[in-house]
């Protein structure tokens, strides 16, 4: 039995595919195997694919239906895995070569991790690099990302999983699969907040950080959070208010720690009620969950509320002066 299985679930990535699997095949860390998915391709993802199927390591699984959910593949991959541990190497992503090699030494020293993550560059279509992938987050947690941590993961859920997902990028992890199927996989409901749920899921065992960029982020325009339309209120929203109603659930915070939580995501909501483009079904939606979490939520509209009309007041001003300024010449 391999001691990890890494899993490159695929739609459309033809582009990306040979550098992904190239980064796979070429790691440091020897002993694995590579489950290649398609989730029923329109490029010549298939034929990529194929090139690479007498490599011994690897399998090819093509799905006679698209499956329509990134999750789904997850599971699908998961159940295939022989090996102890599990990395879900997306397929537009890439990685440093000692990727493996550094995740599962984390993960052999200590039983109780339930995952290991690296930090993660984010490049472009053509691999330019835009910096650290946490840089981009709205919250920073107070042990940073410079340095290796391992920490006990009801801590971090209080106080980091509540407000944002940790780990923005599944390439970057490496699980232990036993965890992963204890916790039922990954939510196949859910179209953008799945890995957000999982990994705080995981996180109420123990979670390990190393602060070496070893993994690859790609954002791009044909990207999971780049096709979801507005990538906001029909999807986002609800779903990230039903992750914070899932960890709150699961740990006991002091009534100065929820208000935190509620005004943290007020500012997300708020803004989502107010504009004019959601439609009535989705605020609904969006009601719906935040009541779910926030026993007083009208409390929270007045800072947000502010703030959304101040910005649209600001783009209102802009627009106005870009008619009436002559262009230069």
């Amino acid at each position: 039995m391999p001691a990890v299985s890494v899993i490159v679930p695929n739609y459309n990535h033809a582009r990306f595919l040979r550098r992904r699997i190239d980064t796979v095949l070429g790691q440091t860390f020897l002993d694995f195997e590579l489950i290649l998915l398609d989730d029923c391709s329109t490029d010549n993802s298939r034929d990529i694919l194929t090139a690479y199927a007498d490599d011994s390591r690897v399998r090819i699984e093509f799905n006679a239906k698209n499956s329509g959910s990134t999750f789904k593949q997850w599971n699908k991959g998961v159940r295939l895995a022989k090996g102890k541990y599990v990395w879900i190497a997306e397929s537009d992503d890439y990685a440093d070569e000692r990727l493996l090699e550094r995740l599962v030494a984390i993960l052999e020293r200590d039983e109780k991790i339930a995952f290991a993550f690296c930090r993660s560059w984010r490049v472009t279509d053509d691999d330019q690099l835009k910096g650290f992938e946490d840089t981009y987050f709205r919250y920073q947690t107070p042990h940073g990302w410079n340095a290796d941590f391992c920490l006990e993961g009801l801590q971090e859920c209080r106080s980091y999983f509540l407000f944002e997902n940790l780990v923005p990028n599944a390439s970057a992890v490496v699980f232990r699969k036993v965890v992963y199927e204890r916790l039922g996989g990954a939510d196949e409901s859910m179209i953008l907040c799945s890995d957000w749920k999982l990994w705080a899921a995981m996180a109420l065992d123990r979670v390990a950080y190393a602060s070496e960029p070893l993994n690859y982020y790609r954002l791009h325009d044909a990207s999971v959070r780049s096709k979801t339309p507005r990538g906001s209120a029909s999807v986002s929203v609800p779903e990230s208010l039903q992750v914070v109603r899932w960890i709150l659930d699961r740990v006991s915070l002091s009534e100065a720690e929820l208000l935190k939580v509620y005004k943290a995501h007020a500012a997300g909501w708020v803004p989502e009620m107010m504009s004019t483009r959601i439609p009535l079904s989705a605020k609904s939606a969006i009601l719906r969950h935040v009541r779910a979490i926030d026993p007083h939520p009208m409390r929270r509209v007045t800072g947000p509320a502010i703030e959304t009309v101040r910005r649209k007041l600001l783009r209102h001003w802009r627009d106005l002066l870009s008619l009436v300024t002559p262009a230069r010449t």
